[in-house]
């Protein structure tokens, strides 16, 4: 792996004081309580295409850095669509639809909610959204589905690709000249212009339900991981590594962790991609409100690269998360590597740009030593078992091979 010692650390870390305080009114997890993921899994069950994904450990790998286990949730499987992203967008508009029917969602499976009966019910439906690519392909295939219409915008920079993965799903879909966060601006003003459904996991004051159930779709990941952790005769992550954009999938698995283990949860660490690190800015100003940053968010970690903290999630992820970190895109391209060429026996895994940056914080952690202090702040040692989730596979195939095959963005100077 080279000098170590030469490795680029523009990491920046803040750790929260009052994460593990009980003298201090928090934020409620009970929108993902056990009743709520219960029916969160058994809608993603009625999907014909439905499996769980593999959790992969890497045992020679964890030997190498000195921790009991690393364990790699795989969500390239997910349904086909090489993201889990699907999860969330499937999940709202399904209780959309439960809404309109004057129904609960337990009594509506995907399967019913297709039907000519339902169908006839609800009429012609257009859902929008704002996205870089894995939820508005999300959400065009769950509305393909369901007979419906959707329209995505995906801001300046976008993948080609990606925009043509879209538009296969049925999709009318197009790049807009605009930020993430003016993306999400047009397809709101869009939306209110025609008559459309805006699904949308960023959360702003009179925009929170459908947020807030795209966050609980995300439930399914976690229930997972636990089962097959708990399978593998281990109680409980020690350390979960999660990576951010608005914070809807990081606040999402921290309300799981808090809602199922407590004050017993694993120490839980947010990692951003330093060009739109907006949860790292609002902890660092330090007045419990949450922070933009502007610009082009220039990252490759495009899932990641949003300016505006979602407030549906900003208060779970201020009181419970331990450490903030803002990474530079190095770090990324470092886990897609490390995932790709394995040790050993261990599993090959495609994970992307914004799927790995995980990965590549944690081998740093256990071999820079310029990152010490923050591997002791993070109590890593050699009876820690960490999860990481790979939100992603190799969405932009062609950006996926100039990091892997030929190296960008390399970690040594």
């Amino acid at each position: 792996m080279g000098n170590l010692t030469e490795v680029k650390t523009e990491i920046k870390y803040i750790v929260n004081e009052n994460t593990r305080k009980t003298d201090i009114e928090k934020a409620s997890a009970g929108f993902i309580n056990s009743e709520v993921v219960e029916k969160v899994r058994n809608f993603h069950k009625s999907f014909p295409e439905y499996e769980v994904t593999p959790l992969q450990s890497l045992d020679e790998f964890s030997k190498q850095l000195g921790f009991s286990n690393i364990w790699v949730k795989d969500e390239s499987y997910r349904f086909g669509l090489n993201a889990f992203k699907v999860l969330g967008g499937s999940y709202a508009v399904g209780k959309y639809l439960a809404e309109k029917l004057n129904v609960d969602i337990s009594e509506l499976s995907f399967e019913k909610l297709r039907s000519k009966e339902v169908k006839e019910k609800l009429g012609d439906i257009t859902f929008v959204t704002a996205t870089d690519g894995n939820h508005g392909r999300g959400l065009a295939w769950a509305v393909n589905r369901l007979g419906q219409k959707s329209v995505v915008y995906m801001p300046k920079g976008s993948s080609e690709i990606r925009l043509n993965n879209i538009r296969k799903e049925g999709s009318e879909a197009s790049i807009t000249d605009l930020n993430y966060d003016d993306t999400v601006r047009l397809a709101s003003q869009k939306a209110k212009e025609n008559g459309w459904v805006l699904v949308q996991d960023t959360a702003w004051d009179g925009y929170e339900k459908i947020p807030t159930w795209i966050m609980q779709g995300y439930g399914t990941i976690l229930d997972e991981a636990m089962e097959q952790i708990a399978e593998a005769g281990v109680d409980r992550p020690t350390h979960v590594f999660l990576q951010a954009g608005v914070g809807s999938f990081a606040g999402s698995m921290l309300g799981y962790l808090v809602e199922k283990f407590g004050d017993e949860r694993p120490m839980t660490v947010i990692v951003e991609p330093d060009k739109a690190a907006c949860l790292y800015k609002s902890m660092n100003v330090g007045d419990g409100e949450p922070h933009s940053v502007t610009g082009s968010l220039n990252t490759i970690m495009a899932g990641l690269a949003c300016g505006e903290p979602s407030t549906s999630s900003w208060g779970i992820l201020k009181d419970y998360a331990e450490v903030f970190v803002s990474c530079p895109d190095n770090v990324a391209a470092r886990g897609m590597r490390i995932l790709a060429n394995p040790l050993g026996c261990d599993p090959h895994i495609i994970s992307g740009e914004s799927g790995a940056v995980g990965m590549g914080l944690v081998s740093l952690l256990a071999e820079n030593r310029k990152l010490k202090d923050m591997k002791n702040t993070l109590k890593l040692n050699q009876d820690s078992k960490i999860l990481i989730i790979s939100t992603e596979g190799d969405t932009d195939p062609d950006h996926y091979r100039k990091v892997v095959w030929d190296g960008a963005y390399p970690s040594i100077l």
